[in-house]
């Protein structure tokens, strides 16, 4: 089996890289995963995506942890030690980076008994961050030698199609070239021995002693902690409470909700914090009478917009 990483910064496309990758594969006939996983969800923070392709059944999940193959997007990220890019490598690894530098300038840098090759960078080419991350996917389907041109187009035709035209175009003209690119190292990338279970280490067990609810129950709006920082800001969809439909339930929303951004009055009576919801929705998924909608940002400022002109008309001058 085929384990792959790739790492970037948010913005970077990596997670659609890694949606392309998983795609190919699977046009090629393989069992395929991809995932990614990220913690802040803002532009710049390190993420990395997963891919793991088999011609059997893939019984694995959760983060590549001995990766057949590295993919750097953005070389700054090596030094970052939260990133992760390096865990895991071992000389079986190869590991492919974005730079102006030369292979053998990093394999000394990083101490690598593996291979180790380059990717040259187009910094000079306007707009090129936007797509690093199928960039980085046309390379790698390249070097792990299985899949095809065709399987790579199929792919990128059918992971891009919320792009417009130009972008599109452009994002399919940097995968292919990648894959051109990295013609002469065509299938350099090998699969390890599967890794035997009973030879892995038994996980440590941990105690974890209960606390009293007020004492671990996320609570945003008192001090020390982020009140200041609005990451409603980042929010795309909004939930919106039905007060008629609302049974007062609210220990089940305010409970779920993962920033305590739902408060609740002496009288059970649900209410959003819109300055710090992020519009993860968990709360349209568990509310048993499903008093809460999900609307789009967009229709719901304007719908505020709206009901806020006649009061502004009204207002005394």
């Amino acid at each position: 089996m085929f384990r792959i990483r790739l790492h970037g910064r948010g913005g970077q496309g990596i997670k659609t890289g890694a949606r392309v990758l998983g795609s190919a594969f699977f046009a090629e006939g393989f069992e395929a995963q991809d995932a990614p996983l990220y913690g802040a969800e803002r532009r710049g923070a390190p993420i990395y995506a997963t891919v793991r392709a088999g011609r059997t059944r893939i019984f694995e999940r959760g983060p590549v942890r001995h990766p057949d193959l590295v993919v750097l997007a953005d070389e700054t990220l090596l030094a970052v030690a939260a990133a992760g890019v390096l865990a895991g490598i071992s000389p079986h690894s190869l590991l492919l980076l974005r730079s102006r530098e030369p292979a053998d300038t990093w394999r000394d840098r990083l101490q690598l008994r593996g291979r180790v090759l380059v990717l040259p960078t187009e910094a000079d080419a306007p707009g090129g961050a936007r797509f690093l991350g199928t960039t980085c996917a046309g390379a790698a389907a390249r070097l792990v030698g299985v899949l095809s041109r065709e399987a790579l187009e199929q792919a990128l035709g059918q992971e891009l199609l919320g792009l417009s035209g130009a972008d599109r175009r452009e994002s399919v003209d940097r995968a292919l070239a990648a894959f051109e690119f990295m013609s002469s190292e065509a299938g350099c990338v090998r699969e390890a021995e599967e890794i035997a279970a009973a030879s892995l280490a038994t996980p440590d067990w941990i105690d974890v002693p209960s606390e009293h609810g007020p004492a671990t129950e996320p609570a945003i709006l008192v001090p020390a902690t982020s009140v200041q920082v609005h990451t409603g800001l980042w929010r795309t969809m909004r939930p919106v409470i039905d007060s008629e439909l609302c049974h007062r339930c609210s220990w089940i929303c305010s409970t779920f909700c993962p920033d305590g951004a739902i408060l609740v009055d002496s009288e059970h009576r649900p209410s959003i914090d819109y300055d710090h919801c992020k519009g993860c929705l968990v709360c349209v998924a568990v509310c048993p009478p499903h008093a809460i909608r999900a609307l789009p940002e967009q229709e719901a400022r304007a719908a505020e917009l709206a009901a806020a002109a006649p009061a502004q008309r009204e207002a005394p001058r």
